[in-house]
């Protein structure tokens, strides 16, 4: 199926009355040619996905001039969702770098005209090693579409460019269709979030990915006592006072699962109410039952949204049997920079 995207958006953007409109312009012209892109795609995007797929090795993926550089972010999201890939200049590639590819590899090669001498070249050498090959461009009769294996069209896309020349909205289609099949084929392999964050220990990702056991101040057996559910308040107070002590205490029942959570914040509104007397009160009638909680397998990124949705200042973290192993303080995440006050 090919479809031609209107000519117009080059002198819309070229005629806009302001610097803003102008930017709005060829921000709905990029926008535009992603729509565009999906129109055009044909029932070959499953084919595409099948050599992806089937790639035993690394999926090579290559390009010329600005198409390059697509090519290195579309590799490097291949490798980050579970598919090793690597980026080979074509130029390079036909004098000397043709070692970067073995057998087992395919190639994901882009160009939108189809028909960069460079690539096309090194399409003619992969072909005749027998390595399949994926090709993007706009034109379906080019030579590049002519030896691949599987060839996708974009479709004729008029650039951001006012002049509708430097590569804008077209190399923002080839990247939106090259996120899109990578995630096709992570999903068809099955890629899981454990996968991912093996892939990403780094950088903040990598926080937000860890198990949340591992952003823990305040560990029951180390520096986090546990309230017995008959203790006076006054009894749980000075049963908590051992080194630092956190902003709430965790109070749990007769087999050792947590009952309830009473903070600072619950202590003086208690003071203030009953005065003196408020320490003599049993902590099972003051307490907050059922406390929401993160379980020991739950990562960081989830005692993010949890504070974000319900703004706790402190989490439990309990195991499988509901029994509390720690308690995250919100002033560690926003401490260790993972949140913002």
């Amino acid at each position: 199926m090919s479809t031609t995207a209107p000519k117009s958006a080059p002198e819309a953007i070229a005629h806009s009355a302001d610097e803003r409109e102008f930017i709005l312009a060829a921000l709905r012209a990029e926008c535009a040619a992603i729509e565009h892109a999906a129109a055009s795609v044909s029932e070959e995007i499953s084919a595409a996905v099948d050599l992806l797929d089937a790639c035993t090795g690394h999926v090579v993926v290559t390009g010329m001039g600005k198409s390059g550089l697509i090519a290195q972010k579309i590799s490097a999201t291949l490798s980050s969702v579970g598919v090793p890939s690597h980026f080979m200049h074509p130029a390079e590639a036909l004098h000397g770098d043709l070692g970067r590819v073995r057998d087992g590899d395919a190639v994901w090669a882009l160009s939108y005209s189809g028909n960069t001498e460079e690539v096309v070249q090194l399409g003619h050498v992969l072909r005749s090693e027998g390595l399949p090959i994926l090709a993007v461009s706009s034109n379906p009769a080019s030579r590049l579409a002519r030896l691949a294996t599987v060839h996708l069209n974009l479709g004729d896309i008029s650039e951001a460019c006012p002049l509708n020349l430097a590569p804008t909205a077209s190399t923002t289609a080839m990247l939106a269709l090259g996120d899109a099949l990578a995630l096709a084929v992570s999903r068809r392999r099955q890629f899981s979030e454990a996968d991912f964050r093996r892939r990403h220990p780094g950088g903040m990702l990598g926080v937000l990915l860890q198990p949340v056991t591992e952003v823990l101040r305040f560990k029951v057996g180390e520096n986090l006592p546990l309230i017995p559910l008959d203790a006076t308040v006054g009894a749980a107070l000075k049963r908590a006072e051992v080194g630092r002590r956190p902003g709430a205490m965790l109070i749990v029942d007769d087999a050792g699962a947590l009952a309830g959570l009473f903070t600072d914040g619950d202590l003086r509104r208690l003071l203030l109410r009953d005065g003196a007397g408020a320490l003599d009160q049993p902590i099972a009638t003051v307490m907050t039952s059922r406390p929401r909680v993160l379980r020991c397998d739950q990562i960081v990124r989830e005692a993010v949204e949890l504070v974000q949705k319900f703004r706790p200042d402190e989490i439990p973290v309990v195991d499988d049997a509901g029994r509390p192993i720690g308690l995250v303080d919100v002033q560690d995440l926003i401490a260790q920079r993972i949140i913002q006050e």
